[in-house]
């Protein structure tokens, strides 16, 4: 009878785990019922913008073509670097699309996964070349560069892009993990409820923190390759380089982000036309701010830059902000306190044969 007694408690608390377990399995299957549900809505709200896309082009097939669309198929691809302002830019893009007669389009991947598979690769360079009805076009998301070259189009896409201090980076996007920002405050971020601060993670050696986090820039510049990919890989500094000089129009810095859109503006006045006044007194030109944010202590950014990632990725900033800052010196000067764009600085003369 005393041996019923003591087996009785285990009973229950084998009960008790498995209903918890039960309940548990539920809860998961509940989940993931809800992400697959938005999923489908996303998608489903994805094909109606289009679908009035296409509807209002075949409205206006028949009427008199603007001036400004008419024989432009310009295409310019953000592949925004997260947490460098980009989304503050981006709504920029968005404010001025109506006005300008552009289109802007979200690329969103599946768990904002930056490398894409072969097959989309050949999907995406397909879309971007062959979809008329959305030039001239501005397609912007977290994706890796991606070389069209290869793929045998004949005209390749404007890329531009912007980066930021690495550190910098890193700890907005760490606190933006736990605490959110001011564009959507209520949304449960994935680390909400965790209270540590940056310091405290670095001091503690947590993932989160660790310098292989810092290993984001380069690789979003370097591309598809796998080595691209590799923590502290030199091959992937070198080709990040490369991209940049050679394969972007433009590649500004969060610091300077106003001379960035200035810049713009006078290189593609097709898109960006009235960019820098509208980010100088829109309510979005700074939408975005990380809540709750506290800046490293000289400890803790001294500790991140004994290691080989930071120098790597800092060294790529530096030449980054070395090249923007090259750009901006031929193409504004500042008098009066105001930064002035110049105008054209060449013309063409001896042009042979005479006419007569």
């Amino acid at each position: 009878m005393g041996c019923l007694r003591t087996m009785m408690p285990s009973k229950v608390q084998l009960l008790a785990v498995l209903a918890f377990g039960v309940a548990m399995l539920f809860i998961e299957n509940q989940i993931q019922s809800l992400e697959e549900s938005r999923a489908k809505l996303e998608l489903a709200i994805a094909r109606h913008e289009l679908a009035e896309v296409q509807q209002r082009h075949s409205e206006s097939a028949g009427r008199e073509i603007s001036p400004l669309s008419e024989n432009d198929d310009t295409v310019v691809i953000y592949n925004r670097v997260p947490k460098t302002a980009s989304t503050s830019f981006t709504n920029i893009a968005y404010d001025l699309c109506g006005k300008n007669h552009f289109h802007v389009l979200h690329i969103n991947t599946t768990k904002n996964n930056p490398v894409m598979s072969l097959q989309d690769q050949v999907r995406f360079v397909r879309n971007v070349t062959s979809w008329r009805e959305m030039n001239p076009g501005f397609f912007h998301g977290h994706v890796a560069y991606l070389d069209f070259s290869k793929y045998g189009v004949r005209r390749k896409p404007l890329y531009i892009n912007v980066v930021r201090d690495p550190i910098e980076r890193l700890v907005s996007y760490y606190y933006f993990l736990r605490f959110g920002d001011d564009y959507r405050p209520g949304l449960r971020r994935r680390k909400q409820g965790d209270k540590k601060t940056f310091d405290e993670c670095v001091s503690s050696g947590g993932s989160d923190c660790a310098p292989e986090k810092l290993w984001l820039q380069i690789p979003f510049f370097c591309g598809h390759h796998s080595e691209c990919w590799n923590a502290g890989s030199r091959w992937a500094l070198e080709q990040a380089k490369y991209n940049l000089v050679n394969e972007y129009l433009l590649v500004g810095v969060t610091e300077d982000l106003e001379d960035f859109i200035m810049i713009l503006e006078v290189a593609l006045p097709r898109f960006f036309k009235g960019a820098t006044e509208l980010y100088r007194t829109g309510k979005k030109s700074h939408l975005r701010k990380t809540t709750e944010k506290k800046p490293p202590t000289r400890e803790t950014k001294a500790k991140l830059q004994q290691s080989n990632i930071w120098k790597i990725e800092n060294e790529f900033y530096e030449f980054a902000l070395e090249q923007f800052q090259f750009v901006r010196a031929h193409a504004v000067r500042e008098k009066d306190g105001e930064l002035n764009v110049l105008g054209q600085s060449f013309f063409y003369e001896k042009i042979y044969p005479k006419v007569n």
